[in-house]
């Protein structure tokens, strides 16, 4: 049997105000002064201070800031590359992403197509990147999607919602300063946190389940069940714990995989556009029938919360819609055969999919 031989984050500085730190950590990484360091920071963040003025910025360096009202496209990658190419004679020194999954995804993904050519969306799949991308480094700032810490940067392309799944897409640094989640919107910090929370039930009934995913999933599942159902963490704790359990469920899913709601999730995403956390949630919703003590806790974290959820998104859909979320979704075989089986095409048919949509 071959086992997998997985990439991890090579660095990684934990605590609050370690973002301060990110000068001393760049500097013995830059290949001189005119190849620059990229800083792609979500552009909520334009215009504040308290994070922007911190971004160590020398020489020619830029920060690039990144619309996250969509999730990436291969045709935003693309085209950030350019960017790159055009306004710089030499390759950078780094690529850092500042922000949620989205900035940190379009970090790691740019990274890899500035060494491997062509268009990202050639690359959409598992292992195909040939080259080992440029230095590269994320900052979270908030905490759930575990893109901190995997092997993939999901994309949006002309056909198809997909990973660049590969060794060399996972950060060679990650600095987790819980301070920087410190301002996240309620609705945003339980979607995200969901995420996390469904990675960990999606590794741990998963067929793909073994005593290494196990040890990081059974710890960011209690992790989550203390922060989302539990009274007695300060702000400050839950911020800590919730970084650390994003991180735990990366790795579980990283040994493992995920299952059948984000592979409905990304259908959902690639027609709709709707962002993978709020997708995620929406979806696993309507799970019992796979998850159903996941879906138990699930629902008990949204009525503490007081999360309404979107309704009837599904419910205007044409044929030709469906038969497109539907084709995406059954595009990502590693997630069925982790949540089903080696045999999961006898079970998981076209019409089963399109039920479970037209419930949502």
């Amino acid at each position: 049997m071959n086992y997998k031989n997985f990439p991890m984050v090579s660095k990684v500085v934990f605590g609050r105000g370690s973002f301060n730190q990110l000068g001393d950590i760049l500097e013995p990484k830059r290949l001189n002064t005119e190849a620059p360091f990229i800083f792609f920071v979500d552009d909520i963040f334009k215009g504040d201070a308290w994070l922007c003025s911190r971004i160590p910025l020398s020489y020619n360096d830029k920060i690039i800031y990144v619309s996250t009202v969509e999730e990436p496209k291969t045709s935003q990658i693309d085209a950030l590359v350019e960017q790159i190419v055009l306004d710089f004679a030499l390759k950078p020194s780094g690529i850092i992403g500042i922000g949620g999954g989205s900035t940190l995804d379009i970090a790691k993904a740019v990274s890899l197509m500035l060494t491997n050519d062509g268009e990202s969306s050639k690359y959409q799949g598992w292992d195909l990147i040939k080259n080992p991308g440029i230095f590269h480094v994320g900052i979270p700032t908030i905490s759930g999607t575990g893109a901190e810490v995997s092997r993939t940067t999901i994309l949006t392309g002309p056909k198809l919602k997909l990973g660049i799944n590969s060794d060399f897409t996972p950060f060679d640094q990650v600095v987790l300063d819980p301070e920087l989640t410190k301002n996240v919107p309620k609705d945003q910090w339980f979607y995200t946190g969901m995420d996390c929370f469904v990675h960990c039930i999606e590794s741990l009934n998963g067929t793909y389940l073994n005593a290494f995913s196990r040890t990081y999933g059974e710890k960011a599942l209690e992790l989550c069940e203390a922060i989302f159902l539990g009274d007695e963490l300060t702000e400050e704790e839950a911020q800590d714990q919730l970084m650390m359990a994003s991180w735990h469920g990366g790795m579980s899913i990283a040994y493992s995989q995920v299952g059948v709601a984000h592979a409905l999730s990304y259908g959902l995403g690639f027609l709709l556009g709707i962002k993978h956390g709020i997708g995620n949630c929406i979806v696993f919703d309507h799970l019992e029938e796979f998850y159903p003590e996941g879906v138990k806790t699930f629902k008990a974290m949204k009525a503490k919360h007081r999360i309404n959820l979107p309704q009837g998104i599904c419910s205007q859909l044409s044929n030709e819609e469906f038969d497109t979320m539907i084709t995406v979704a059954l595009s990502l075989e590693p997630l069925w055969e982790n949540a089903i089986g080696a045999n999961w095409k006898s079970v998981i048919t076209r019409d089963k999919l399109r039920a479970l949509y037209q419930k949502m």
